[in-house]
């Protein structure tokens, strides 16, 4: 076979380059955009179209905005102080896991279903303070602010909800406008920034976005009573709903794993299962065991929502534009399994303030990069099973 050399009149060979970048460079590029998106936009405009807000008096007995919050399908609320007309704080499901640890230690759960009637919402900030729990901070914004900043505030303060306050131009007094909760920036960032989604696809094990098992070298190596899935707390179906209580005050979480013998996750424990008891007056009831107390669930509980090790940031934010979602729980899938693992094993827990923090940052980016033109094709979803 003969070779020839081209002429120099021969047209030139025309050499095609990729126009693709490395993945990490266009997953930053994403994510500087939506912070410059952020920047641009205002929490009036994350406001839902249409929406309610339920405000509670301080000096409303507990009992009372319990139930006003259940009837209105809520889990927290503003609550208003009408002597000095000031906002006053917030009145979620976190106060009643409080008072119900303050009467485990200091009293009983007969005193407890007496004083619930004359408890007032009011005297909460005490029962923290007896506990040495951390005291909320007093923390709003104003809806003007952009909700770059708005998101700032929730990761600096490690709260889950901002309230949002303007000022009545006649009196001056505050006026409590609405509340941006995590899920709600969340869902509106996942609206309106698609392109930018699709561009996050580095995995969540790259990333290391949530709260992981730091297993020991050998599980012969654990010591007896040692939690083999450290940090994370986890129970099981024996296990009583107090013991949970106790891990839901004592470690400042909204959410439990409850896992089986070999660590395979089968449902989620949270602080508002704890309420449909305190409803029912059912104090006597947090001796039953997890998988008593789940035959009392809500039968509209949305289920378990897991993912793995594989999935993106970009494959979760997509979810949660479709489902409410407050956490997900990472197991471990076919990549670990392939390593000796288990399938369905607990790895992890991812919470929205995880998420957040991971959006908005800090993150080591080069924000001077350009977002990326062509979208990506999207990660498959996390899989939601329903136990």
């Amino acid at each position: 076979m003969s070779t020839g050399a081209l002429s120099p009149t021969s047209p030139k060979v025309k050499r095609k380059y990729s126009a693709r970048r490395p993945a990490s460079e266009t997953h930053d590029a994403a994510l500087y955009s939506i912070r410059a998106f952020l920047r641009s936009r205002t929490s009036y405009d994350a406001f839902p179209v249409s929406f309610r807000l339920i405000v509670l008096d301080s000096q409303l007995e507990v009992k009372r905005a319990l139930q006003c919050l259940l009837l209105n399908g809520v889990v927290s609320a503003p609550l208003w102080n009408s002597e000095k007309s000031v906002f006053a704080g917030m009145f979620t499901v976190s106060d009643i896991i409080h008072l119900i640890q303050f009467y485990y230690h200091t009293s009983s759960y007969d005193n407890a279903a007496t004083d619930v009637e004359t408890f007032r919402l009011e005297s909460l900030r005490d029962i923290e303070k007896s506990l040495g729990v951390a005291t909320p901070p007093l923390i709003h914004e104003h809806p003007n602010a952009s909700l770059y900043d708005a998101a700032q505030r929730l990761i600096q303060t490690h709260a889950r909800r901002l309230p949002l306050l303007d000022n009545d131009t006649e009196t001056g007094h505050q006026v409590i406008v609405s509340v941006l909760t995590q899920y709600r920036l969340l869902k509106f960032i996942a609206i309106n920034c698609t392109r930018d989604i699709q561009s996050l696809h580095l995995p969540l094990r790259k990333l290391r976005i949530g709260t992981y098992v730091q297993r020991e070298p050998s599980e012969g190596e654990l010591q007896p009573g040692q939690n083999p899935y450290h940090p994370i707390a986890t129970a099981t179906m024996d296990t009583t709903v107090f013991d949970v209580v106790h891990m839901f005050s004592e470690r400042g979480i909204s959410a439990v794993p409850i896992i089986d013998e070999n660590g395979v996750v089968v449902n989620l424990y949270e602080t508002v299962d704890v309420i449909t008891l305190v409803r029912l007056g059912a104090y006597q009831a947090l001796d039953l065991t997890i998988a008593e107390a789940l035959n009392q669930r809500s039968p509209d509980f949305p289920g378990v929502v897991i993912c793995t090790a594989s999935d993106s940031i970009g494959t979760l934010l997509q979810l949660i534009k479709k489902r409410r979602v407050h956490r997900l729980v990472v197991v471990e899938g076919e990549e670990e399994e392939r390593k000796g693992g288990k399938k369905g094993r607990l790895l992890g827990i991812i919470t929205l303030s995880d998420v957040l923090r991971y959006v908005i940052g800090p993150v080591d980016i080069q924000e001077s990069v350009e977002p990326r033109e062509e979208p990506s094709t999207p990660a498959s979803a996390p899989t939601m099973t329903e136990a």
